[in-house]
């Protein structure tokens, strides 16, 4: 019987190709619809706002209900550069105070205030949506890293909020090896110390 080696505690697990990789928001229909439908935000998306991205889609899942949250009800696959992603990775502070990795915890504050980008390590879930040992990226973009990520990196948006209530109608049903089929094929993303170093406890 073949071992399945459980993932690292940190790693970045996501959809990607040679020039890009793909994240995920959910939003309000009012943005979300027509993000989906013209492949940029609307102008009613807030830059100056700071706004998280997730690699993982079962993560968004769990964060938006499937869909079904009030506000997050239209799931967004966001494809961007993976130049984009790495600046925005080499220029994050993690979002909390780490001994060893921070002097102290003015040193940490005063990164954190001037960090474009920041850096947060929650649970990863299954199909169920309870939490696994290991940790999936949640990055936080604002300011500069907001306004590159709206306007420089984007790539296409696609609306898989039918593929979130698809693969939940499948969940519910029991049928979970064809759930897990329809998930997006997410590898460990190549990040080693040069992205990661400051990033993991």
């Amino acid at each position: 019987m073949s071992v399945v080696s459980m993932p690292p505690k940190y790693q970045i697990r996501a959809l990607y190709g040679e020039g890009t990789v793909t994240v995920y928001q959910a939003y309000d229909p009012s943005i979300g619809l027509p993000a989906g439908r013209d492949g940029r935000f609307p102008g009613t998306w807030k830059r100056g706002r700071m706004t998280w991205v997730k690699p993982s889609f079962l993560w968004m899942m769990y964060r938006c209900g499937w869909g079904l949250k009030e506000g997050q009800q239209t799931v967004l696959a966001v494809e961007i550069s993976r130049e984009g992603f790495e600046w925005a990775l080499r220029n994050a502070c993690l979002s909390h105070h780490v001994r060893g990795l921070h002097a102290d915890q003015a040193a940490w504050k005063r990164e954190l205030r001037e960090a474009p980008a920041r850096v947060q390590w929650d649970p990863e879930r299954d199909l169920r949506l309870g939490a696994l040992p290991y940790r999936s990226l949640q990055l936080g973009l604002a300011g500069e890293a907001a306004r590159r990520y709206a306007d420089e990196w984007i790539v296409g948006i696609r609306d898989v909020t039918p593929l979130a209530h698809e693969v939940h109608a499948l969940v519910r049903a029991g049928r979970l090896d064809e759930a897990e089929a329809r998930l997006p094929e997410e590898r460990p993303y190549p990040a080693g110390a040069e992205l990661l170093g400051r990033l993991v406890a």
